[in-house]
């Protein structure tokens, strides 16, 4: 396994570095005025986007794109060094049409969708004209058990009736949602993975109701809006199918691989920025006649973040390179180990820079208190610790010898 970068995954980063220091950053103030303090959309987002596409520096997370489909056609590995840039900022991916949940849908659509189902909904996704969302996590079953999903999907002539209600939706509040990929039940007395299905809901559909606009820890997503969604014998074509009868799971697995590691990648990105803050912040603030950087705690601290945060990355490079050399049904362990890992790690960076900024940590004068709440959110969404700990454990392989036969320890006395 070599995980250098090439000369063209080098190249692609050098570029976005470039953009996002001339274009983005400078931006990030405006943004959160617009944004965050007043719940406007960024007067600049089109601009940015129309730039970025303009230079190349769009679609970057879909390694397989037909010939009518703009992107850059990266591999996971390349576009790893890419997503951690992007990282450093919430709100950056949205200006290179990088943002979840819509890349993950758009890989479910690459994979699942007819062609006319990608022309109406997959186009206009890959062109930023619209957004969307996945329905799958129900308030009233345990959802880490996708197969508890009790949303009812009833075949009535050429339409299906859906009734059920979902909820932490990621960007299903957002204004220009216009559909959901819903996962309900289809047959409820076939085999327990073979009971779901996966169907195309538009928003604007009759029955669709935004029940509320979710927050996580006092937080909100401003990229993609989260939402609590009713649906009430809502009439959808037969047509909105997505994939065959049954195969919900499979459409559900397809998109989830990518959003795992794509979280991940971001998520490294944000952690390098939480230790430059610590550093930076304890070098200008003193305590007791030193700079707190003096300090063993902190440079503890630091020092720590750095091993656990280049111990994740390599994790998360060895699972992209396995993405590209295997295909996700052959990476799912190696997905498992980054999604527990990497927000465990966040947390902990958050945590320490947090304490290293005092009060200021947990105020809005800083990323730290959301990048604390985004880390605890990755550890429950797409899969909590505990699902993805429960497949790690099933991939071990059983050693053939016993306590009592083994050659690695000392003979007992008969």
């Amino acid at each position: 396994m070599d995980f250098e970068l090439s000369e063209r995954s080098e190249a692609w980063r050098d570029k976005l570095q470039a953009f996002f220091d001339r274009e983005v950053l400078p931006r990030h103030r405006s943004w959160l005025e617009h944004v965050a303090g007043k719940g406007e959309t960024a007067p600049f987002m089109g601009e940015l986007q129309q730039k970025a596409r303009a230079a190349g520096l769009w679609n970057l997370g879909l390694p397989e794109l037909a010939d009518n489909e703009p992107g850059t056609r990266l591999s996971n590995l390349e576009y790893a060094p890419l997503a951690e840039i992007m990282g450093r900022l919430f709100w950056a991916p949205e200006v290179f049409n990088c943002q979840a949940p819509d890349v993950p849908n758009m890989i479910a659509l690459q994979n699942s969708a007819t062609p006319e189902q990608k022309a109406r909904w997959l186009q206009p996704l890959l062109e930023a004209k619209t957004r969307s969302a996945f329905g799958m996590t129900e308030p009233d079953v345990a959802s880490s058990d996708a197969t508890n999903v009790a949303t009812r999907m009833v075949r009535d002539g050429d339409e299906y009736v859906i009734t059920g209600r979902k909820w932490f939706i990621t960007g299903a509040a957002h204004p220009q949602c216009s559909f959901l990929i819903v996962m309900g039940v289809t047959d409820a007395d076939g085999d327990r993975t073979r009971r779901h299905s996966c169907i195309i809901v538009p928003m604007d559909t009759p029955g669709v109701r935004l029940v509320r606009r979710l927050r996580w820890m006092g937080c909100e997503d401003h990229v993609a809006p989260i939402g609590e969604i009713a649906l009430d014998n809502v009439r959808v074509p037969a047509a909105n199918l997505l994939g065959a009868e049954g195969e919900g799971f499979k459409v559900a697995q397809i998109r989830l691989g990518p959003a795992r590691i794509h979280h991940c990648m971001r998520s490294i990105g944000l952690c390098e920025l939480l230790i430059e803050l610590m550093m930076v912040r304890s070098s200008e603030r003193s305590a007791f006649g030193r700079t707190v950087i003096e300090y063993d705690t902190i440079q503890r601290w630091i020092a720590e973040a750095r091993v656990e945060l280049e111990q994740a990355r390599l994790l998360a490079y060895r699972c992209a390179w396995r993405l590209d050399q295997a295909g996700h049904h052959d990476a799912w362990r190696d997905v498992s180990l980054i999604k527990v890992a990497v927000p465990a790690m966040l947390q902990r960076i958050a945590d320490r820079a947090m304490q290293v900024f005092g009060a200021m940590g947990g105020s809005d004068d800083t990323p730290i208190h959301q990048a604390l709440a985004w880390g605890r959110l990755l550890r429950i969404g797409d899969g909590p610790d505990e699902v993805h700990l429960r497949q790690i454990f099933r991939m071990e392989r059983m050693p053939t010898w016993s306590i009592a036969n083994s050659p690695y320890l000392s003979a007992r006395p008969s």
